[in-house]
């Protein structure tokens, strides 16, 4: 376990997956992340790469050749990523191509998910260096869970999503079998800026959004205020998604999404796919800024 702390928040991050599994306050240990639970869903933060949602039949064609790859990819669990770099903010995680990567993914590559933590600010980056003699196509994402609700005295339909701009999308419907998008859409907002949370919102799996106008998600309580914001510039694809029931709200910032249905299987062409050239670097952040009012 590695672990950031600052006067106001305290960060935990797993070895295993550099997946990020606490952020508390240090003068209140109010804790503001799922717990996974393993009895509804035994994960806090997994990071997603190289690919976001399922692959139809978890295989993908590159040049010819079929590759199979798990949902999300290949970074959850995984036991080969290390930190290579250690603060009192920051921790730098980098898995390098290796021989496992290499037979569902044909590319060398360095992948790193970098921890920086700036007052009530924990800012995930996620970078990619191509060393490769050709492109690579991948994408990235992030899938954290957060407590909802936080606290004692209150209930899950106690919160909403409230974002910073008014919006018209609709989440587009996932073929609940298979894990893919279908070409059905369906109305989700409750006003034009904000999702109520009910444990029925997502019955059909995750709500996933592909042209919203905001880039900002604040998770609020009626009897508390906003709890956390997060912010997302980088990312063009969204996904929210709790399993029905369960007591936390997943916000996910995507550049990728899952297969859909019709999909030719050619990861080149894939939806939201990121094609990065011979010796460039890709990199991309979003911030969880945990509200201040409950860190004292």
């Amino acid at each position: 376990m590695h672990t950031l702390k600052n006067n106001l928040l305290e960060v935990s991050v797993k070895s295993i997956g550099a997946e990020l599994c606490q952020i508390k306050s240090t003068k209140n240990s109010t804790d503001f992340m799922w717990n996974a639970n393993p009895d509804v869903w035994a994960n806090y933060a997994p990071n997603l790469f190289p690919i976001v949602g399922a692959l139809k039949n978890d295989t993908y064609t590159f040049e010819g050749e079929k590759y199979s790859l798990p949902k999300h990819g290949f970074i959850r669990y995984n036991e080969d990523i290390t930190c290579i770099e250690s603060s009192d903010n920051q921790l730098v995680f980098q898995l390098k191509n290796n021989a496992k990567t290499k037979a569902s993914f044909p590319f060398i590559f360095n992948y790193y998910v970098i921890y920086t933590l700036e007052h009530n600010v924990l800012t995930v980056t996620y970078k990619v260096e191509n060393t490769d003699a050709k492109t690579i196509y991948f994408s990235v994402g992030g899938h954290p869970a957060f407590k909802c609700p936080v606290f004692k005295d209150e209930n899950y339909s106690d919160y909403k999503l409230v974002f910073d701009k008014e919006e018209t999308s609709e989440t587009h419907l996932l073929d609940v079998e298979g894990g893919l998008l279908s070409s059905e859409t369906k109305p989700v907002f409750s006003t034009k800026n904000s999702i109520d949370l009910t444990h029925s919102l997502f019955n059909a799996d995750a709500l996933i959004f592909k042209d919203l106008k905001s880039r900002q998600i604040t998770l609020n309580s009626k009897s508390h205020g906003n709890i956390l914001t997060m912010h997302y510039q980088d990312f063009n694809y969204y996904g929210i998604w709790a399993k029905p029931q369960a007591n936390y709200v997943c916000l996910e910032p995507w550049l990728g999404i899952a297969d859909h249905k019709n999909t030719n299987q050619d990861l080149k062409t894939k939806d939201g796919i990121i094609a990065l050239s011979v010796n460039k670097t890709f990199s991309a952040s979003y911030k969880i800024e945990i509200h201040q009012a409950h860190l004292v």
